[in-house]
């Protein structure tokens, strides 16, 4: 009767070890998550995701050019007024652009954000080459400030060899900034 408890109580205590090893991998893969799917969706382009890159190879002769367009949101806990440029801005593949949007602090105390960005359609975005951007990058505005961010960018060539993207005449570039909280 003896061995039969300690053999149930080495079975119970290796059930327990199995669990809290089981458990801290599950926290450890929640906390790895964000950065992993970010890694991934950089990787393959997917959800939208744009690549980046250091210089714009130049506009090909006969290329399809398409119109970009340009989304600008903010969440409700962030006071800010945020837009991109009104008109769209037609592209060729591998021509360099520059545009900027524009962001006020409408609030009456300093306020910080961060921006995440998208493509769509979801399949032009591993094609939507950015050189810079301020996406990622927390922004601090003072009350009342407004400040111009940069984005340059261009559509890598390959997207007219794609015949998946061949017929997307149109790609919106967007961008959502978040309120970043003080950790005073």
């Amino acid at each position: 009767m003896h061995s039969n408890m300690t053999h149930q109580h080495y079975r119970n205590k290796r059930m327990m070890v199995f669990i809290m090893g089981l458990v801290m991998g599950m926290v450890g893969l929640a906390y790895a998550s964000v950065p992993l799917y970010q890694l991934f969706c950089k990787v393959t382009g997917y959800g939208g995701t744009t690549q980046e890159s250091l210089a714009a190879p130049g506009a090909a002769a006969g290329a399809i050019i398409r119109d970009v367009r340009f989304n600008a949101s903010t969440m409700p806990d962030l006071k800010w007024h945020f837009a991109g440029p009104e008109k769209p801005v037609s592209v060729a593949p591998g021509e360099e652009v520059l545009i900027h949007y524009t962001a006020t602090n409408i609030s009456d105390v300093p306020a910080t954000g961060t921006s995440t960005f998208n493509v769509t359609p979801f399949k032009a975005g591993s094609y939507f080459m950015k050189i810079d951007c301020f996406c990622f990058e927390e922004q601090t505005l003072q009350p009342g400030e407004t400040v111009k961010m940069p984005v340059v960018f261009y559509l890598d060539p390959d997207i007219d060899q794609d015949i998946n993207t061949q017929e997307v005449p149109e790609i919106t570039l967007s961008y959502t900034f978040f309120a970043v909280e003080n950790e005073d």
